[in-house]
């Protein structure tokens, strides 16, 4: 895998963001229009709103932390490392999708460098949240349904694979993902899609041990 590649990437880490990954705005004027996925179609604000309020309850409840947490990051860079990709999150989905954990190349290598929120109808972990299982995606332009994102144009993303974070009163706190800027062969799809279930496991064991949840 390349560490400094001449494309997009350089291009957009010259001008990064301080606070979130970059908006829609921040695109080549060239890419096509962004088609959000049918499930964020599908999840309007009236159903948003009380699924809001009983995660941040159970959140508060768990004493889990809804800012950066280094425990958080932690996990994250371990769930990226076993993949082998260049960024993890473990993501709350708050007002905004919250990288509570997150790992990224250094600042200095020449990658899109995020920062810690997206809208919560960009990137694929909202489908993630709607179908409450695993999405491994080894190319994200194998699918139209997956190709047209907000997070394909702005940091060039060609792979993610990501699971929910779901407690065990049915309430679904976020998600764990890993994505990066070459696409996977699809033999590498169950042993990473894998990761990143066991991945889940790990954060919802340090958020809530099997004895008290």
């Amino acid at each position: 895998m390349s560490q400094h590649p001449s494309g997009p990437y350089r291009t957009l880490h010259a001008t990064p963001t301080a606070g979130s990954l970059p908006r829609r705005d921040t695109r080549e004027a060239t890419r096509g229009p962004f088609t959000p996925l049918a499930a964020d179609l599908a999840i309007q604000p009236a159903q948003q709103a009380p699924e809001l309020a009983k995660r941040y309850e159970l959140l508060a409840r768990l004493g889990v932390p809804t800012v950066a947490n280094d425990d958080f990051d932690e996990l994250a860079r371990d769930m990226a490392e076993k993949a082998g990709f260049l960024y993890g999150f473990v993501n709350l989905f708050l007002e905004e999708q919250t990288f509570v954990g997150l790992h990224q190349p250094p600042a200095d290598s020449g990658y899109v460098i995020v920062g810690r929120t997206m809208s919560r109808d960009h990137g694929w972990c909202p489908e993630v949240m709607a179908r409450r299982k695993a999405l491994p995606l080894h190319d994200v332009h194998a699918s139209p349904r997956f190709s047209g994102n907000a997070v394909v144009d702005a940091v060039g993303i060609r792979s993610y694979f990501g699971a929910p974070l779901i407690h065990d009163s049915g309430t679904v706190l976020g998600t764990v993902c890993v994505i990066d800027p070459e696409k996977r062969p699809l033999a590498e799809a169950r042993r990473l899609r894998d990761i990143v279930i066991n991945a889940s496991a790990q954060v919802m064991d340090h958020i809530a041990p099997a004895p008290t949840r």
